[in-house]
């Protein structure tokens, strides 16, 4: 599996879109300060958002499509799914 997610510094804060075949490990390399040179500087830490797909190219189309989109726009799709902006890196485990 393929994964396209969000990361979020607060509710309404800094978002950063990512993907990855690896969701735990990634967010792993995020929270020591391995995976985003941007996330580190930023503190850009809650995984608010994630997608699943089957092939790399449709994870990295959904990736460049999202990092188009109007900020408004990614923050109606982050609480479409997930209102109160929960970390959702425990659901992975």
């Amino acid at each position: 599996m393929y994964y396209v997610y969000i990361l979020a510094s607060r509710r309404h804060g800094t978002l950063y879109i990512g993907v990855t075949n690896s969701l735990q490990k990634r967010m792993a390399e995020h929270r020591n300060g391995t995976g985003s040179s941007f996330v580190k500087a930023y503190g850009v830490y809650r995984l608010v958002y994630v997608e699943a797909f089957d092939r790399p190219d449709e994870a990295i189309a959904r990736e460049k499509q999202l990092k188009r989109w109007k900020r408004d726009w990614k923050i109606e799709l982050i609480e479409r799914e997930n209102l109160e902006w929960r970390d959702l890196t425990d659901l992975l485990a």
